[in-house]
């Protein structure tokens, strides 16, 4: 009867250079493989969490697109700190390897910890105020919000920092700490505002009527009328100024189509008003110059009128 016997590795007979290179290529292949594995485990969980939400969504009172950019905001968060996680670990192993005690490394590290805290007050508010972003659901990846005076798209969330773009293209890193109001400008739907000055010889009623068609003919446009919730109507007479009355429209739309929505809807009006003959006011001015001759009236070389916006 024969035997088997699985024979094991033996290591001792190589150099101990040798076998601690082994190891550190073990704990490196270790590492990326845990990297790998947490990414792969985000992007699923991403997808199914999205998934289930959106089924669960049977009111559509949150649009896909928010639903998407917050459950990808939750899982970048939660690869950073599972990447920085494993990261702690393997450095930790390898100095283990190399025959450094970490035991005493992790106890000057606790009382470091203490330290840096103390003395890293505002790092701290930063990461508590950007707990609370992602707890609240303030805002996420994609929105364009208005944060300690600034207006922008959200590029990039971390717990630490906010980092926005601008019309400009200018990048604005924001800490989370000293965001004490955020507006956001694109969650669930918006609102155009329009104020449109007419004369005082304006017909109100035939001024209103011709803004609200003009704002249900945006309303059926097969290319506008999916950006739009309610077709965008005249609500009031919203000022009375020295030389015009303001018309106040509003409209509800989609969520970040507000900004497109008024421009096309100030372009039409403005084009139903020249067809119509309806004109939009401007402050006049009138400058009279008489010469030092005294004559009693103006000439046409003496009087000058100038219109300005």
């Amino acid at each position: 009867m024969r035997c088997y016997h699985r024979t094991v590795p033996d290591f001792s007979d190589l150099p101990a250079s040798v076998v601690v290179g082994f190891r550190v290529v073990l704990i490196l292949v270790a590492a990326v493989a845990a990297f790998l594995a947490i990414r792969t485990a985000v992007r699923l969980g991403v997808a199914h969490v999205l998934a289930r939400s959106v089924a669960e969504d049977d009111e559509g009172a949150v649009p896909p697109v928010d639903l998407e950019r917050r459950v990808r905001t939750l899982g970048t968060l939660a690869y950073k700190v599972g990447a920085g996680l494993i990261a702690v670990v393997a450095g930790l192993m390898l100095l283990q390897l190399f025959g450094i005690d970490i035991g005493p490394a992790l106890a000057g590290l606790g009382v470091a910890g203490i330290a840096v805290g103390l003395g890293a007050q505002t790092l701290v508010r930063d990461w508590l105020a950007g707990i609370f972003i992602v707890i609240e659901n303030q805002y996420n990846e994609g929105d364009v919000v208005r944060i300690a005076g600034v207006d922008g798209t959200v590029e990039e969330f971390s717990l630490r920092r906010t980092t926005l773009r601008d019309l400009d293209g200018t990048v604005h890193s924001v800490p989370n700490g000293q965001i004490v109001v955020a507006s956001n400008m694109t969650r669930l739907w918006a609102r155009v505002n329009l104020d449109i000055s007419v004369g005082y010889d304006t017909d109100i009623g035939r001024a209103t009527n011709l803004i609200n068609r003009v704002g249900q003919e945006l309303h059926a446009d097969p290319e506008w009328g999916p950006r739009l919730l309610e077709a965008p109507s005249v609500v009031r007479v919203s000022a009375l100024a020295d030389s015009a009355m303001t018309l106040k429209v509003l409209g509800q739309v989609q969520a970040a189509q507000q900004w497109a929505v008024a421009g096309e809807l100030r372009k039409r009006i403005l084009e139903a008003f020249a067809r119509d003959g309806i004109e939009i006011p401007f402050p006049r001015r009138l400058i009279v110059n008489r010469s030092a001759a005294g004559t009693s009236g103006a000439s046409g070389d003496d009087e000058e009128a100038d219109a300005s916006d």
